[in-house]
């Protein structure tokens, strides 16, 4: 009921600051088009997310700002598009949140292993004071944090055999993303962890050169994984999330009212996205199932729990505050 409370206090907020930009507010602005870049394809939930976002924008702007959408890393993968916001040859993407981590490494603490319970956990921490302040460190490296869309909790896939203990990963090649919150978890985990950017992991897969990879269940849906994975194991190991961020070229050039527009419309966005990712997953694991993927539903995750404990003796103390603040906002 409070997050409920809490999603209707934000939504009562964001019609508010809607109807305060009037057409007005946009008839003398020179028309503005955002490229907005992600790296995945047009059935992703990523590109879900960027749709929403362009057609509200072109709505409450009266179409003085549009926004053009690369999907497919046809702009690059996500460290690429990041650093093309900085310089400002890219104006925005939804970037998963372990590639900005390496720009504002306490982004990472979303990511430790087995952090949030559910997706409504993560949602209030991220929508709330802490997620926030964290939107705003990314002003230090030149990027503007708009809102948290997601890419889920994550579960493993592999191509050798099923995974129901940490022991089943010895010895398995598994492409992680470059972040080393996700290599250090599946190195305790007893895989043979490889960071490797999404776009050469997929070929990775198809030549052998890797075992398995990571990902929530609408990338091994959306990508066809099972044609090369012959395995998933429901880990949930990790709740990822996404960013809506902008460069701060694009958004410097943007008046008042179009920045708060942008901000709504993000946010909007992602809670879009993450309503329809709930609404798919089941369906798509039926698919997957059918397809012949084998799927673990009972893998012993207090055991994987146990052996990444050492992730957070690492990592703890590196990310300030934040890991304290967010289990005590979870208990």
């Amino acid at each position: 009921m409070k997050i409920f409370a809490r999603s209707t206090l934000a939504l009562g907020i964001s019609l508010a600051l809607v109807s305060a930009a009037q057409a007005s507010d946009f008839a003398d602005m020179d028309p503005v088009t955002l490229r907005l870049a992600h790296v995945v394809n047009e059935q992703d939930g990523f590109h879900i997310a960027a749709v929403k976002f362009q057609e509200l924008v072109a709505e409450r702007t009266e179409g003085a700002v549009s926004v053009d959408i690369y999907p497919n890393a046809s702009l690059g993968d996500e460290r690429t598009l990041l650093e093309g916001m900085q310089i400002g040859t890219v104006d925005m993407g939804v970037i998963t949140n372990g590639p900005v981590a390496n720009f504002v490494e306490e982004m990472a603490v979303f990511e430790l292993p087995f952090l949030f319970p559910s997706p409504e956990a993560a949602y209030e921490v991220l929508d709330g004071p802490i997620g926030q302040e964290l939107l705003d460190k990314l002003a230090e490296v030149n990027l503007k944090g708009l809102a948290y869309a997601e890419r889920g909790f994550r579960n493993l896939t592999n191509s050798e055999r099923p995974v129901r203990s940490p022991e089943d990963l010895n010895g398995l090649r598994i492409r992680v993303m470059e972040n080393p919150v996700y290599t250090d978890t599946f190195r305790e985990l007893g895989a043979n962890a490889i960071p490797m950017a999404w776009t050469e992991a997929l070929t990775a897969m198809q030549q052998g050169t890797i075992d398995g990879q990571e990902n929530p269940v609408n990338v091994i849906h959306s990508f066809k994984l099972h044609e090369t994975q012959d395995h998933m194991t429901l880990s949930r190991h990790t709740y990822a999330p996404a960013l809506f961020v902008m460069g701060m070229p694009a958004w410097n050039q943007l008046p008042e009212a179009a920045q708060d527009v942008l901000v709504q419309a993000a946010q909007e966005a992602a809670e879009h996205e993450r309503r329809v990712n709930a609404e798919m997953e089941a369906g798509q694991l039926e698919e997957l199932r059918a397809a012949g993927m084998q799927i673990v539903d009972d893998a012993d995750l207090e055991a994987f729990q146990a052996a990444v404990r050492p992730v957070y003796e690492k990592y703890g103390d590196q990310f300030g505050d934040y890991l304290p603040r967010i289990l005590e906002a979870l208990e």
